[in-house]
């Protein structure tokens, strides 16, 4: 029995070092997708060159060629060709270039708010800072979501908060009007500290608008404003199928009350609800920061649409400590 209950508090130890990953793997993709943007348009994947006039996708130039075909043959023939590629260089992928998002919301609701998008990422940074420095998320008072915790080191997270506010703005306007200017001629121009009236423009606008949105405005963006945002939310709403975040009702009565999981929800979101709530962006802080209270088995879990449950396996009633116990191999270190 004694070697039985080691065993099963090894296996809720590592479990519980499991789920404390979430986050962590979170902000690497959410660190990932930020450089994915910066190098977009140094690399050619995906920018508009003003000067030239053309698009350039994947490092050519991408030309609907409607003057040369014109020209080239006026026949009833020859327009049609014009017409299907007009079609399938103009219309069919700006049509599949819309249908990203409501797709995304469709099966995977908010998923791409919570994991991926940038300006999310941003918006809880400034949440980290705000916390830090006045011991609550907003700058317009205390939430009833916010944690409970005092202001911590000040002066230190006062001067990050200042250097946030300087770097982060200006790298994200260089980087944007990368889309529409040249990258070789914006950092030309940087070097030389000779700026041409579209690149002051550029990289000072989206400045000014990063730094008003992470201080002002934030996740009041995401929620009333962001058209990708409002695509996913509408769409994973009507789903059947979408990912969502649920809570395992069967073990309700394991719950403590802590309110941890509704403190670690920056969307204002009250995961005990367990209904589809249209904010939630499927981050799963409510996941950690329940599994960290019920030592590595919290209550909450991911589901596609109203299916069984999806991850983590152990924080289900239908997955059992003693089941994962009896599928590990006899190598396993758990077993010893």
């Amino acid at each position: 029995m004694n070697g039985c209950s080691q065993r099963e508090g090894a296996l809720i130890h590592a479990q519980s070092l499991e789920a404390a990953q979430l986050s962590r793997y979170r902000r690497i993709t959410q660190l990932a997708f930020v450089l994915l943007i910066f190098l977009i348009p140094v690399l050619d994947i995906f920018r508009f060159d003003s000067a030239a006039g053309e698009l350039i996708v994947f490092g050519q130039v991408w030309s609907l060629g409607l003057k040369q075909g014109f020209y080239a043959d006026q026949s009833i023939s020859g327009a049609a060709h014009i017409a299907l590629q007009f079609f399938l260089k103009a219309i069919l992928p700006w049509a599949l270039a819309l249908s990203v998002f409501p797709l995304l919301g469709y099966f995977t609701g908010r998923f791409f708010c919570g994991w991926l998008c940038p300006e999310g990422a941003l918006f809880e940074w400034a949440d980290y800072l705000t916390l830090k420095l006045f011991g609550r998320r907003s700058l317009y008072g205390k939430k009833e979501n916010d944690p409970d915790r005092g202001k911590e080191h000040s002066l230190l997270f006062g001067i990050i908060a200042l250097l946030s506010a300087v770097i982060i703005p200006l790298a994200a306007g260089i980087a944007l009007t990368g889309y529409v200017i040249a990258p070789k001629t914006i950092w030309n121009q940087i070097m030389n500290w000779n700026f041409t009236f579209g690149v002051k423009a550029g990289i000072i606008g989206v400045s000014i608008y990063i730094l008003i949105g992470s201080i002002f405005v934030r996740h009041a963006f995401c929620k009333f404003v962001c058209a990708a945002g409002l695509m996913q939310m509408l769409f994973g709403w009507i789903s059947p199928l979408s990912l969502r975040l649920k809570m395992d009702m069967a073990r309700a009565g394991e719950c403590t009350d802590c309110g941890g999981c509704e403190n670690a929800c920056f969307m204002n979101v009250l995961p005990r609800k367990n209904k589809r709530d249209i904010s939630c962006v499927n981050c799963g802080a409510c996941i950690d920061a329940c599994n960290k209270e019920l030592t590595g088995r919290g209550l909450f879990h991911y589901t596609f649409g109203e299916s069984k449950c999806l991850a983590p396996p152990e924080n289900c009633s239908l997955t059992k400590v003693k089941t994962v116990l009896e599928t590990k191999s006899p190598g396993s270190p758990l077993m010893h």
